[in-house]
């Protein structure tokens, strides 16, 4: 799948950047603007920004934050949060999004992927999946992931991408915050299920885990949290090894 990439992920909830452990007890860990510009001018490829509250208190993502992330990166830039409409997805782009990120909206109401991809085209649209093993399969979760609901995460990959979906963002919530490494069994069988680039996320504790993801998976990208915010690595360091592995990563 080409050249591999390092996306921070920001969190935001209450106006600052959070992180926890499965989806529960965050913590605040920093300035969504100033985070930004670091990541930006460290040598991230792409940055998500996530509103993890939207959906919960049934409001759209804060397009003010939007467009101050984006006057100060200049990186691709995916949002994502309490997006559940066209007119949401529009209002997010012109904010200044490069692309939307759409999680509980798409379970809910499967032809706003058909209909995003219409109208903004594949390009800009990214399924958020985020998937729990229970009973040896991989469960979709909603509504950041407090609700179960009865779809199978490899079956529901396959359909966003025939519903014309352009990349798929793929959370192990078993692994989220623990940094034990990505869920690379997860991962491999959503990668090989799809044609379509897909983001991993979950799990990073250290730059071996994302040598550990691309060489054992075809995944486009590796997303991290944690191991960026709290300084324990950088995303140069994390590059640099990539790279002594034989990792051939994008050039920012």
């Amino acid at each position: 799948m080409g050249l591999k990439r390092i996306v921070p992920c920001l969190d935001m909830k209450n106006g600052k950047v959070v992180k926890g452990v499965q989806f529960v007890g965050l913590k605040e860990l920093g300035d969504p603007i100033e985070l930004a510009k670091k990541y930006s001018d460290a040598g991230a490829d792409e940055l998500v920004l996530l509103d993890i509250a939207a959906t919960d208190e049934a409001r759209q993502t804060k397009l003010d934050l939007v467009k101050k992330i984006k006057r100060v990166i200049s990186i691709p830039l995916i949002v994502g949060g309490g997006i559940r409409s066209l007119s949401d997805i529009e209002a997010v782009l012109v904010a200044g999004a490069d692309k939307v990120s759409i999680g509980s909206a798409a379970i809910n109401q499967p032809d706003l992927i058909n209909d995003a991809v219409a109208k903004f085209g594949s390009a800009k649209l990214a399924i958020a999946i985020d998937a729990k093993k229970t009973d040896q399969i991989w469960s979709v979760m909603a509504q950041g992931g407090k609700k179960a609901t009865n779809r199978n995460a490899v079956e529901w990959a396959q359909e966003v991408e025939a519903r014309g979906a352009g990349e798929i963002l793929l959370t192990s919530m078993d692994r989220d915050g623990v940094k034990s490494g990505y869920d690379l069994e997860l991962t491999k069988v959503i990668v090989d299920s799809v044609s379509i680039p897909v983001i991993a996320s979950g799990g990073v504790g250290s730059p071996g885990d994302f040598v550990d993801l691309f060489k054992q998976t075809n995944a486009s990208a590796g997303l991290a949290a944690s191991i960026f915010h709290e300084d324990t690595y950088s995303i140069t360091d994390v590059k640099q090894i990539c790279r002594d592995n034989g990792v051939k990563m994008r050039e920012t």
